[in-house]
């Protein structure tokens, strides 16, 4: 506990030892704090971290970059410049200097959100109890309507016969997700001042980039397929082979971004956007982690990119969100898997329309220049294939039965006209 409380005053008082190149850094929340008491936190995936006063968290990254880290960077600009209010307060940081202004991020100290768990938890008990009432209210899955999947909605435009099945909560939830979202982004997007932050706009060196990471990264999961398809059975088999069958059509997917038709702009972004990311707070979420995707570099996390891909990022969430449910629960819904596959999927699309009509809306009125209707249509379909085929790696590494999921979304992406 004693090297806990050294640290801890050594950021309440900014101490810099030059010779170490070691820089401490205090934020307005720490003002007039004295300490009295710390804790290691509980076991999590990628960095340690400390709790102080029960009112503090110092998370120490284990990945270190020759860099600033974006969590530090984002987190700093969003609650220190720009005042947003969901993600955790920026509090304090320890930084070693290596050279002429640049800094390598050890540790960020936040102001600690009383919460209710994360979003992923929370929504898998909410359409646990979705499925429930397939079974309980007798629901008719081939009679429930359908929508296109990018239609804008509000909640109170849901059909009647939805409701009835899944009632209004988690279409308000889902509003009030899409509004926090699309106020980060307006966040990120409005500072005129800092490079690291102002808006661009789409060009040719930004298209090459984006082509060659992804023509590489469809290649990797080309091979990773071909190589898994033992693995597999039934309807996972089945779209794999479909997969295999349009890698073509999908290359030129990729291929056909057209930086000349795109007239929104691009912005600094989460980067690694899903209902894990987020807390719940009573009726409220807030942001957390903007480390960005673990598989990219230090230097690709930083480049600014359509706010739509975070958007596509928690698409696929939720789509992940109710096959999970499925998956872990099916024998107690009382319908074949194939049809809880197509309920899910008639879900999914009317929660992706109503977050869709709240962003927007939200996005325009706080002049956040996404595109309009096409372009942002467009944006969706390409990075949520961007997305899904990244899943894919993942699944078919370390839960091929759960490939059925990116697949799917591969499959409703590439036929959605």
């Amino acid at each position: 506990e004693a090297f806990r409380e050294l640290l801890f005053e050594k950021i309440r008082s900014s101490q810099n030892q030059e010779t170490l190149k070691v820089k401490y850094h205090k934020g307005s929340k720490l003002e007039g704090v004295t300490y009295a008491s710390s804790r290691f936190m509980g076991v999590e995936q990628s960095n340690t971290s400390i709790i102080y006063n029960n009112s503090f968290v110092l998370k120490f990254f284990r990945r270190i970059y020759i860099s600033t880290n974006p969590d530090y960077e984002i987190n700093r600009f969003l609650t220190e410049r720009q005042k947003f209010a969901y993600t955790p307060a920026y509090a304090g940081s320890v930084n070693l200097s290596y050279g002429d202004d640049e800094n390598i991020t050890l540790a960020l100290m936040q102001v600690l959100v009383p919460n209710q768990g994360d979003a992923w938890t929370y929504m898998l008990h909410v359409l646990d109890g979705i499925f429930d009432r397939l079974r309980q209210k007798h629901i008719a899955i081939d009679a429930l309507p359908q929508t296109k999947l990018f239609r804008k909605q509000e909640a109170e435009s849901v059909p009647e016969t939805i409701l009835e099945w899944t009632g209004m909560q988690i279409f308000y939830r889902v509003q009030k997700l899409a509004q926090r979202t699309a106020e980060m982004h307006i966040a990120l997007g409005s500072d005129m001042h800092d490079t690291a932050f102002t808006p661009a706009a789409y060009n040719s060196d930004y298209t090459v980039w984006l082509k060659n990471r992804l023509i590489y990264q469809f290649q990797n999961r080309l091979n990773t397929v071909e190589n898994n398809l033992h693995r597999l059975s039934g309807p996972a088999l089945e779209r794999a082979h479909e997969f295999l069958d349009r890698k073509k059509e999908i290359r030129k997917r990729f291929l056909d971004f057209d930086w000349t038709k795109l007239k929104g702009e691009r912005i600094r972004i989460h980067g690694d956007y899903h209902l894990g990311q987020v807390l719940v707070n009573d009726d409220d979420f807030y942001i957390l982690d903007f480390e960005g995707e673990p598989e990219s570099t230090i230097r690709d996390r930083k480049v600014k990119q359509p706010p739509l891909k975070d958007v596509a990022g928690m698409f696929r969430s939720f789509h992940y969100a109710i096959y999970a449910t499925i998956f872990g629960n099916e024998e107690k819904y009382g319908s074949p898997r194939e049809q809880l596959f197509k309920a899910g999927e008639i879900l999914y699309r009317y929660m992706v329309s109503t977050f869709l009509g709240t962003y927007v809306q939200q996005a325009q009125d706080g002049n956040l220049n996404i595109g309009y209707t096409h372009e942002i249509e467009f944006l969706l379909k390409y990075c949520m294939l961007e997305k899904a085929v990244y899943e894919l790696g993942y699944e078919l590494n370390s839960r091929p039965n759960w490939a059925i999921i990116p697949l799917e979304g591969i499959r409703s992406i590439m036929n959605y006209i």
